[in-house]
């Protein structure tokens, strides 16, 4: 709600360390199993408080507070995921203001039937579906025709946008950020197979010749979901998937 006031809202609480502190033990007691590790929501939620504060605040001892609590936040993340602590606050200087999910595009390409998968240079080559952030400037189907094009040399155009999915509630690997997944259906119009900087091979599989689960890159696309773009490709008069 922040993003679109010039000044936080009179009622905008003032929180302290101590504050943080206190909620977060009360919360470990209250703790169930979820898809994500407890530890990185509350980072994720601090990391967020922190930056709406920086965004917002004026009070010189409010900043330095809300810059403590966005230490704070690093320090659990960190300790969580057994990453440097400098790593994650790299991580963080490069988001500011009030934090909102990324956005990330997934073109699903098919072609007699196949559908192509890519090699994610940047994950051991394992196998997943082009795509990635969006960009500004770009709308959502702009984008995924784009990562498409760079990904794989081929030309498509966005025909349908099949799911829009909460990266936490699909199994996905652990990442910092809050994200969104967009899969487009896309229909193949040009172009030719090759590879670039960021895939290193590109290859169309029949539905029941898929890589295994172990062999694809977790933090990008799941194998249910891929299953799910093939019913999309079979219907094309199934609703969008969402949450």
């Amino acid at each position: 709600m922040f993003q679109h006031c010039s000044r936080p809202p009179a009622n905008y609480p003032r929180i302290t360390i101590e504050y943080v502190t206190i909620w977060l033990s009360c919360y470990i007691l209250f703790m169930t199993e979820q898809v994500e590790p407890q530890w990185l929501k509350w980072a994720r939620e601090l990391q967020s408080i922190a930056q709406a504060g920086l965004a917002y605040s004026k009070n010189e001892y409010d900043l330095e507070r809300f810059k403590q609590i966005l230490s704070l936040s690093g320090e659990i993340m960190a300790e969580g995921s057994g990453e440097p602590l400098e790593r994650i606050e790299k991580l963080f200087t490069n988001e500011d203001g009030y934090l909102t999910p990324k956005i990330d595009v997934r073109g699903a390409v098919f072609q007699d039937g196949r559908i192509l998968l890519v090699r994610e240079n940047m994950d051991a080559g394992k196998w997943t579906l082009p795509g990635g952030w969006g960009d500004v400037n770009n709308t959502p189907s702009e984008n995924v025709e784009r990562e498409v094009r760079e990904e794989t040399g081929l030309d498509v155009k966005a025909r349908k946008i099949a799911a829009v999915y909460d990266r936490t509630k699909q199994g996905h690997a652990l990442a910092s950020h809050y994200s969104y997944k967009l899969f487009f259906i896309c229909e193949l119009i040009g172009g030719k197979l090759q590879t670039s900087l960021e895939t290193g091979e590109s290859r169309y599989f029949a539905e029941q010749e898929l890589p295994p689960e172990e062999e694809l890159s977790l933090a990008r696309i799941r194998l249910s979901q891929i299953h799910r773009m093939f019913e999309h490709m079979r219907q094309p008069e199934l609703p969008t998937d969402f949450d």
